[in-house]
């Protein structure tokens, strides 16, 4: 049996609420303190407690990241789901499970490993009988440590950081896992090929989740002033800023420099927002879909009256409540196109938790050179789950807060000015900030017709020509927003499109069509709408290009096709959303399929559709 060291993943079947998250991330951080790229993604319903959940850990020697849809070794806690999580396992996996699950097993081409968790945790009197259930959870931490190689020290490494330091818990918690690891020397023999040994190729990195980082890069970014209604998965964003505003935010005196307010609902708290970014602040709210279709109305008149402000929208599956713990990409052309009548949106994308923390700051830029609501789509996987980043950097250039008037600029202009005048052809006016002591620097703002001088109108001719100016601003915003990022590929006519999350997936999908098939592709990452000129070359240097997206209905294939209709035959929507992470395989999959002529749904979408007693198990 060869062995198969640093490239394989992990799969724990728990309960939700049965305090396993702890157990998971342990491994998850110790794996990575050992040097292994890996990455973390907690599948989870959407109710409190009770249903079963699964949490994925990947280990890649070649730094693949994106979710494996093989399971070669499964961990199964959950009566409820034990059947479904011992079809899941590979041939030739691993499946450990606990031993007071009285269930049949009759699979033979896999390595089978009780474990006697109660039996353990009650033979430590020193563990109080309320904490014995979640303390439970450290023995298969030992258990796995014990049977692939995850050093007991980066295991007490990982509950040193998780509990902060916290001695009481660090020990109780890591005993439970010398106990499993202890147990599992004694009683149990290794019949698998799975093993996990040190490297250095996660030296200088952090590990991170995009919320935290979105949060992060906001507060640097100089934000003042955030409202936020909770909705998963958009909540954690706030609550991190929430945490980290303590730190980075308080002044000498012991004062603090900023605004945060739970509203009422998603429509009052963009309401607030606006409030707040026509005063000057640098003001922000996170939400996910069905908060973003509140907060449409209050949108448009942002946009119409052209107030900064910076909407972090973490995608979900919709529609209405949908699947609120699953992930998606499927609210680009609602965003796209938010508001009412002839609008338009600023739309930057991220695609990895660095991403996630430059356009924190960079988002608020955006919003005051533009004069526009700014919004940044993230999504549930991204935002919620563990990704390995380069260290956060602090910006490295001063605030741009656009075109702002001060007194010294008015007493210049001598009063020549005019809110929605536009002086420099590029469709941007000029605005003021409350606060101004010049006389001269008031005006009314309104969300209905006004002219040139904020004065209210219904003139037709005015309306047309107010609404020409502010789509010329759309051009000029080209110039602003953050570049694609591309990969070519030398002598490749093929080209691949994606954005956000999926870029992980693509790359691995890429690297097998050319090994596999002898497929070569060029790749880029779209990062912001309207779309750059680099998109413009990337659609004419190619004879097709496939555009990836976790969507049923290919939106950004959609909104490409409209940006350019010449190139509308050679565009090929992959589109796939059963509110999983992208993986390789429905991508390599899709593409093939398309090439071929058949819809691109991946053959294994059959898994995941399969019934929780069906034979294929979960994938």
């Amino acid at each position: 049996m060869d062995k198969v060291v640093n490239d394989f993943s992990i799969i724990v079947g728990t309960k939700n609420g049965s305090g396993s998250s702890t157990a998971n991330t342990t491994i998850l951080r110790a794996i990575f303190k050992m040097g292994i790229p890996v990455s973390g993604k907690n599948l989870f319903p959407s109710n409190i407690q009770g249903l079963p959940t699964w949490y994925t850990i990947r280990a890649s020697k070649d730094g693949f990241l994106a979710r494996r849809e093989e399971q070669e070794i499964v961990v199964a806690i959950n009566p409820d789901s034990f059947t479904r999580d011992l079809a899941s396992v590979a041939p030739g996996g691993a499946f450990y499970y606990a031993d007071d699950i009285k269930q049949p097993i009759t699979r033979a081409d896999i390595a089978m490993y009780p474990m006697p968790i109660k039996q353990i945790v009650r033979g430590d009197p020193s563990i109080p009988n309320d904490f014995r259930d979640l303390v439970g959870n450290m023995v298969y931490v030992g258990t796995l440590a014990q049977m692939i190689g995850i050093d007991l020290e980066t295991i007490h490494a990982a509950l040193s950081f998780h509990f902060k330091g916290k001695q009481k818990p660090v020990d109780m918690n890591f005993n439970m896992v010398k106990a499993g690891a202890e147990w599992a020397k004694a009683n149990l023999e290794k019949k698998d090929p799975f093993y996990l040994e040190h490297m250095d190729k996660t030296d200088g990195l952090i590990m991170a989740d995009g919320n935290t980082a979105a949060a992060i890069g906001s507060i640097f970014g100089g934000a003042q002033f955030v409202s936020w209604y909770p909705i998963t998965p958009a909540s954690s964003l706030a609550e991190a800023m929430n945490d980290y505003f303590p730190m980075l935010r308080k002044r000498e005196d012991g004062k603090y420099t900023y605004a945060v307010m739970q509203a009422e609902d998603e429509l009052a708290a963009i309401g607030m927002a606006v409030g707040a970014g026509w005063s000057g602040l640098r003001a922000m709210t996170s939400t996910s879909g069905p908060g973003l279709s509140l907060m449409t109305e209050f949108a448009g008149l942002a946009y119409y009256a052209e107030v900064p402000l910076v909407v972090w929208d973490i995608q979900r599956i919709g529609p209405s409540t949908g699947l609120p713990t699953r992930t998606s990409q499927a609210d680009l052309t609602f965003a796209n196109a938010i508001g009412h009548g002839d609008s338009e949106t600023i739309i930057i994308l991220p695609g990895n938790i660095n991403e996630c923390f430059d356009f924190g700051w960079q988002a608020f830029d955006l919003a005051e050179r533009l004069q526009t609501p700014v919004f940044v789509l993230s999504d549930l996987d991204m935002g919620m789950n563990q990704w390995m980043s380069r260290p956060f950097e602090y910006p490295d250039k001063p605030m741009d807060r656009g075109k702002v008037l001060w007194e010294k600029d008015l007493e210049e202009l001598k009063g020549n000015w005019g809110r929605y005048v536009d002086k420099d052809g590029d469709g941007i006016p000029y605005r003021t900030i409350p606060g101004n002591k010049h006389p001269l620097s008031s005006y009314f703002t309104r969300g209905t017709g006004h002219d040139e001088q904020a004065r209210y109108t219904e003139d037709n001719v005015v309306f047309q020509r107010n609404m020409e100016r502010l789509k010329k601003k759309f051009v000029t915003a080209k110039e602003y927003l953050p570049k694609s990022v591309t990969h070519m590929t030398e002598g490749a006519k093929i080209g691949v499109i994606g954005y956000g999350s999926t870029e992980a997936a693509i790359n691995e999908a890429r690297v097998q069509l050319e090994k596999e098939h002898g497929i070569k592709t060029s790749f880029m990452r779209v990062r912001a709408t309207p779309f750059t000129h680099d998109v413009d070359d990337f659609v004419h240097a190619h004879e097709v290009i496939y555009v990836v997206e976790m969507n049923r209905d290919g939106q950004l294939h959609k909104l490409l096709t409209l940006a350019y209709p010449e190139a509308a035959m050679n565009l090929k929507s992959v589109a796939f959303g059963d509110g999983m992470p992208a993986s390789a395989k429905w991508v390599r999959e899709g593409i093939l399929a398309k090439a071929n002529g058949a819809h691109p749904v991946p053959t294994s979408a059959i898994a995941r559709n399969e019934p929780s007693n069906g034979s294929k198990g979960a994938n």
